[in-house]
C-alpha cells in the first residue's frame, strides 16, 4: 500500500467545490490543503489556461501525474485534485491506493451555475459549455467513482455541511483501504 492513510483526496467534476470543500475540510482536521492545479501552476511559474495553450492537454495531463505522485507521498494532506485527473490510467492506479478519495458529485445544472463564470477553464471555452459539462460527465463518472471509496452529493448542501459528511462517512470507515 503505497502512499499515506491519513491523507484524504477530493476527486469531481470541475465546478463541484473540491478547493472550497477540501479548505474547510483542512482546516477542521487539522491537515494541510493542496491543490494539485494549484502546484502545478507554481511549479510552472504560469496558470493552468496558458499551460493548455502552450503544452496542449498531454503536457498538462504529464505535469499532473508528478504533481500527484508527489502529493501523495506527503503526510496530513486534504488534497483538492484536478476534474480529469482520473482519465489517465496512472493516476487512477495511484488514487486506487489511496485509503481516503472522496468523490464529491453535484447535478449539471449546479455544476454549469458554479463554473458560468470562470474563464480559468480551458475545457469550458467552447460554444454550449452546459454540453461539454454533460459529456465530461458522462465520460469521467465511472472513472471517478472506480478510484473513489465515499461519494457524496454537494447539491445544496452548504460547504460545512459536506465536511461534515465527509469526516463521519471517513470516521465509520465507509471506504476502502
Amino acid at each position: 500500500m503505497g502512499g499515506s492513510c491519513d491523507n484524504i483526496i477530493l476527486v469531481g467534476p470541475m465546478g463541484v467545490g473540491k478547493s472550497t470543500i477540501g479548505r474547510l475540510l483542512a482546516q477542521s482536521t487539522g491537515r494541510i490543503f493542496k491543490d494539485t492545479d494549484h502546484v502545478i501552476e507554481e511549479r510552472c511559474g504560469a496558470d493552468i489556461p496558458w499551460i493548455f495553450d502552450i503544452e496542449g492537454e498531454a503536457g498538462f495531463r504529464e505535469r499532473e501525474t508528478s504533481v500527484l505522485t508527489d502529493l501523495v507521498a506527503e503526510e496530513g494532506l486534504v488534497l483538492a485534485t484536478g476534474g480529469g485527473i482520473v482519465i489517465r490510467e496512472q493516476n487512477r492506479e495511484i488514487l486506487r491506493n489511496q485509503a481516503n478519495v472522496v468523490y464529491l458529485t453535484a447535478s449539471i445544472e449546479q455544476l454549469v451555475k458554479r463554473t458560468r463564470r470562470d474563464r480559468k477553464r480551458p475545457l469550458l471555452q467552447v460554444d454550449d459549455p452546459r454540453a461539454k459539462i454533460v459529456e465530461l460527465i458522462q465520460t469521467r463518472h465511472p472513472l471517478y467513482s472506480e478510484v473513489a471509496g465515499v461519494q457524496i452529493s454537494t447539491d445544496n448542501k452548504s460547504p460545512k455541511a459536506v465536511v461534515e459528511m465527509i469526516k463521519s462517512k471517513l470516521a465509520r470507515g465507509e471506504h476502502r483501504g
